[in-house]
Protein backbone atom coordinates (compact mmCIF):
# COMPACT_ATOMS: atom_id res chain seq x y z
CA UNK A 1 0.00 0.00 0.00
CA UNK A 2 3.06 2.42 0.73
CA UNK A 3 4.34 1.99 -2.88
CA UNK A 4 1.15 2.95 -4.33
CA UNK A 5 0.73 6.38 -2.73
CA UNK A 6 4.06 7.05 -3.52
CA UNK A 7 3.47 6.28 -7.15
CA UNK A 8 0.59 8.46 -7.40
CA UNK A 9 2.46 11.28 -5.61
CA UNK A 10 5.44 10.99 -8.48
CA UNK A 11 2.72 11.34 -11.42
CA UNK A 12 1.37 14.14 -9.49
CA UNK A 13 4.59 15.89 -9.48
CA UNK A 14 5.37 16.50 -13.58
CA UNK A 15 5.74 19.63 -15.29
CA UNK A 16 3.69 20.45 -18.04
CA UNK A 17 6.03 21.75 -20.87
CA UNK A 18 2.79 23.11 -23.20
CA UNK A 19 3.37 26.81 -22.23
CA UNK A 20 7.45 27.27 -22.42
CA UNK A 21 6.94 25.92 -25.65
CA UNK A 22 4.45 28.48 -26.50
CA UNK A 23 6.75 31.04 -25.05
CA UNK A 24 9.49 29.69 -27.56
CA UNK A 25 7.60 29.73 -29.96
CA UNK A 26 6.09 33.30 -30.25
CA UNK A 27 9.74 34.42 -29.26
CA UNK A 28 10.86 32.47 -32.60
CA UNK A 29 8.45 34.27 -34.72
CA UNK A 30 9.21 37.52 -33.06
CA UNK A 31 12.37 37.53 -34.23
CA UNK A 32 12.38 36.47 -37.76
CA UNK A 33 9.42 38.73 -38.05
CA UNK A 34 11.79 41.53 -36.98
CA UNK A 35 15.06 40.92 -38.44
CA UNK A 36 16.74 42.31 -41.24
CA UNK A 37 18.40 40.25 -43.87
CA UNK A 38 21.47 41.22 -45.66
CA UNK A 39 21.33 40.72 -49.35
CA UNK A 40 24.81 40.37 -50.46
CA UNK A 41 26.03 40.66 -54.49
CA UNK A 42 26.70 37.24 -55.32
CA UNK A 43 30.66 37.97 -56.34
CA UNK A 44 34.01 38.86 -55.11
CA UNK A 45 35.19 41.84 -55.92
CA UNK A 46 38.43 43.46 -55.18
CA UNK A 47 37.60 47.05 -53.65
CA UNK A 48 39.59 50.02 -53.87
CA UNK A 49 41.01 51.48 -50.85
CA UNK A 50 39.88 54.93 -49.31
CA UNK A 51 41.43 56.50 -46.07
CA UNK A 52 38.34 57.66 -45.23
CA UNK A 53 36.02 54.61 -45.88
CA UNK A 54 33.44 53.81 -43.12
CA UNK A 55 31.11 51.03 -41.96
CA UNK A 56 27.92 50.96 -42.86
CA UNK A 57 25.03 49.58 -41.28
CA UNK A 58 23.30 46.03 -43.05
CA UNK A 59 20.05 47.15 -44.44
CA UNK A 60 21.03 48.35 -47.47
CA UNK A 61 20.29 46.49 -50.90
CA UNK A 62 24.00 46.14 -52.47
CA UNK A 63 25.08 45.85 -56.14
CA UNK A 64 28.05 44.18 -57.37
CA UNK A 65 30.32 45.23 -60.08
CA UNK A 66 33.32 43.07 -61.22
CA UNK A 67 36.26 43.89 -62.91
CA UNK A 68 34.85 42.95 -66.53
CA UNK A 69 31.75 45.24 -66.32
CA UNK A 70 29.43 42.34 -64.91
CA UNK A 71 26.56 43.79 -62.69
CA UNK A 72 25.20 41.16 -59.83
CA UNK A 73 22.36 41.47 -57.56
CA UNK A 74 21.22 39.02 -54.62
CA UNK A 75 23.57 36.45 -56.42
CA UNK A 76 22.63 36.91 -60.04
CA UNK A 77 23.91 38.73 -63.00
CA UNK A 78 21.61 41.15 -64.64
CA UNK A 79 21.10 43.96 -67.20
CA UNK A 80 22.14 47.24 -67.00
CA UNK A 81 18.67 48.57 -67.43
CA UNK A 82 17.12 45.92 -64.77
CA UNK A 83 18.77 47.79 -61.89
CA UNK A 84 16.06 50.12 -61.43
CA UNK A 85 13.25 47.12 -61.16
CA UNK A 86 15.78 45.42 -58.49
CA UNK A 87 16.16 48.54 -56.37
CA UNK A 88 12.33 49.81 -56.43
CA UNK A 89 11.55 46.33 -55.47
CA UNK A 90 13.36 46.55 -52.64
CA UNK A 91 12.53 50.45 -51.40
CA UNK A 92 8.95 48.63 -51.72
CA UNK A 93 9.97 45.77 -49.64
CA UNK A 94 11.95 48.06 -47.14
CA UNK A 95 11.59 51.93 -47.37
CA UNK A 96 14.36 54.20 -47.08
CA UNK A 97 16.78 51.49 -47.93
CA UNK A 98 20.32 52.51 -48.85
CA UNK A 99 21.85 51.25 -52.26
CA UNK A 100 25.66 50.00 -51.72
CA UNK A 101 27.42 49.92 -55.11
CA UNK A 102 31.21 47.11 -54.53
CA UNK A 103 32.72 47.67 -57.69
CA UNK A 104 35.79 46.60 -58.47
CA UNK A 105 38.80 48.52 -58.90
CA UNK A 106 39.13 47.52 -62.39
CA UNK A 107 35.78 48.16 -63.61
CA UNK A 108 34.79 50.63 -65.54
CA UNK A 109 33.32 54.28 -64.08
CA UNK A 110 30.76 54.50 -67.15
CA UNK A 111 29.07 51.35 -65.32
CA UNK A 112 29.10 52.82 -62.22
CA UNK A 113 27.93 55.81 -63.04
CA UNK A 114 25.12 54.28 -65.20
CA UNK A 115 24.30 51.98 -62.07
CA UNK A 116 23.91 54.86 -59.89
CA UNK A 117 21.80 56.48 -62.11
CA UNK A 118 19.81 53.86 -61.97
CA UNK A 119 19.46 53.73 -58.58
CA UNK A 120 18.35 57.17 -58.35
CA UNK A 121 16.09 57.14 -61.26
CA UNK A 122 14.15 53.60 -58.82
CA UNK A 123 14.19 56.71 -56.18
CA UNK A 124 17.19 55.57 -53.81
CA UNK A 125 17.84 58.90 -51.47
CA UNK A 126 21.75 56.83 -50.39
CA UNK A 127 23.46 55.79 -52.76
CA UNK A 128 27.37 55.06 -51.70
CA UNK A 129 30.18 53.54 -53.44
CA UNK A 130 32.06 50.49 -51.30
CA UNK A 131 35.95 50.53 -50.40
CA UNK A 132 38.23 48.99 -48.07
CA UNK A 133 39.86 50.97 -45.10
CA UNK A 134 43.71 49.74 -45.06
CA UNK A 135 44.03 51.65 -41.61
Amino acid sequence: MAFDNYSEQDDETQVDMTPMLDVVFIMLIFFIVTSSFVRETGVDVSRPSAETAVSTDAGSVQIGITANDEIWIDKRRIDPRAVRANVEKAMAENAGTAVVIVADAGSNTSVLIKVMDQARLAGAKNISVAAKNDR
